[in-house]
């Protein structure tokens, strides 16, 4: 077994052979643009087969008479499922080659889609759905090792930022795609996004490629003439183990555990409104459903502003102190969830609005959260405090999921508002206790 999965195993480091300066920069230059294009695909065909559920879900309640509780079920199983895998996947995925662990998973994630796509009884749903979960989870762990190893602690800020774009990219797109497909059934919804993400596992396997001196080139502080980022202690052993530097470096930082719980407010708000928006704007604002789908795809599309805006914000306002940009930001998008819920307006175009606005302030935090928990962790253990924080993000699903459909059958959607609102403020609360984490420049 082990010689069967040898090919995951980092690739090895082969000799530098450039020496001219200006085609080593040229061959760098090449080779991070690739890696970021590569991923960013990667990513946006993952969010294909995870998220084409949101769309279908009236038209699976209305076909099969599945209630918005068992729908919510998925959703929280999928997630919570997710969350674990993230975690797990995340140690794996800093131990591994991400071109082959990136490809698999979603070449997996695509064949989970098809199955749920061609069923018709609850219990196989959750079976696929709790199978695509944790396949998803083998989808963001090696984007990190790449980022990480391409892109120095530095510039993370806008470059993570510009990456996580493709979080929103992907929602809007396959909503935008899913709109269309649902008219006609909506097993299309899953079974054509399937389609895409095995043609993007292929490309990803084709594009992809591991860290810099698997390419003859030298680490990514040396290119841009930075000291090396530091990931031990003075004292500590060169040789220290992997296990031993993520309990010390992950688990024993309070700033990474503040992340998490702040991170699972903020996914209850980012998920309720991508899974639940169609629904809540067919039954409470008598929005069609197509035009609904457009209304959450711009929710997303503002939240690529929002992503970049923060990232922008962190690197040259904040100088890496993340936790201020992020706080910042979930405070005002609590108060627009507020409005969302509560003004008496009926006109699509308002809802839409205040959604963009809710987009924009919930996606700027959501990106800080990965790169504050990266730099925290060093590129030696990004992707496992990424998992960790992420772990906490899709046990959110619990509430924004199951729970929210529970209470939204039983109590009526104002609860589940006021629920989100709570959620918001929270998540802004834990953002407090983050205020210094990140990184700092040196003092000259």
């Amino acid at each position: 077994m082990k010689k069967l999965l040898s090919f995951l195993q980092p690739a090895p480091a082969i000799e530098q052979t450039v020496t001219d300066n200006d085609e080593l920069k040229a061959k760098y230059r090449y080779w991070r643009t690739r890696i970021m294009y590569t991923t960013m695909i990667g990513y946006i065909l993952f969010y294909f087969v995870r998220k084409n559920i949101s769309i279908a879900m009236p038209a699976i309640e209305a076909d099969l008479g599945i209630s918005k509780a068992d729908l919510g079920l998925f959703l929280t199983l999928h997630g919570v499922v997710y969350g674990v895998s993230k975690f797990v996947n995340g140690m794996w995925g800093d131990q591994s080659n991400p071109r082959f662990f990136m490809a698999i998973g979603l070449l997996l994630s695509a064949s989970m889609s098809l199955f749920f796509g061609m069923s018709s009884s609850a219990i196989y749903f959750g079976i696929f759905w709790l199978l695509n979960g944790w396949f998803q989870g083998m989808g963001f762990p090696p984007c990190a090792n790449s980022l990480t190893n391409w892109f120095s602690a530095k510039e993370r800020g806008i470059k993570f930022a510009f990456w996580n774009t493709s979080h929103s990219i992907g929602a809007a797109l396959v909503l935008l795609l899913n709109s269309f497909l649902v008219v006609y059934d909506w097993r299309y919804c899953f079974i054509v996004p399937a389609g895409l993400a095995v043609l993007g596992a292929f490309f990803v396997l084709n594009r992809l490629r591991d860290k810099p001196a698997s390419l003859g080139l030298p680490t990514v502080e040396e290119y841009r003439n930075e000291p090396e980022e530091k990931t031990l202690d003075e004292g500590d052993q060169k040789d220290t183990s992997f296990k031993q530097f993520i309990r010390k470096q992950v688990f024993g930082n309070p700033a990474i555990w503040f992340l998490c719980f702040a991170n699972f407010f903020l996914y209850t708000v980012r998920y309720a409104i991508l899974d639940w928006g169609p629904t809540f704007l067919t039954e409470m604002k008598d929005v069609e459903l197509q035009k609904a789908g457009w209304l959450v795809a711009a929710y997303e599309g503002f939240g690529i502003l929002g992503m970049l805006s923060s990232g922008w914000m962190m690197d040259k306002v904040f100088k890496g102190r993340g936790g201020r940009a992020a706080l910042i930001y979930m405070l005002v998008c609590s108060i627009a969830i507020f409005f969302f819920w509560r003004l008496p307006q009926e006109s699509p175009l308002f809802y839409g609005l205040l959604l963009c606005v809710i987009g924009f302030f919930i996606y700027g935090p959501q990106a800080l959260v990965g790169i504050i928990a990266a730099n925290l962790a060093t590129k030696r253990a990004a992707a496992t405090a990424i998992g960790l924080t992420g772990l906490f993000a899709y046990l959110s699903t619990i509430l924004s999921g199951w729970g929210l459909g529970y209470i939204v059958d039983n109590y009526g959607w104002s609860l589940g508002f006021l629920i989100l609102v709570a959620s918001g403020l929270m998540a802004t609360i834990f953002f407090v206790f983050t205020w210094n984490a990140g990184y700092t420049e040196e003092k000259k």
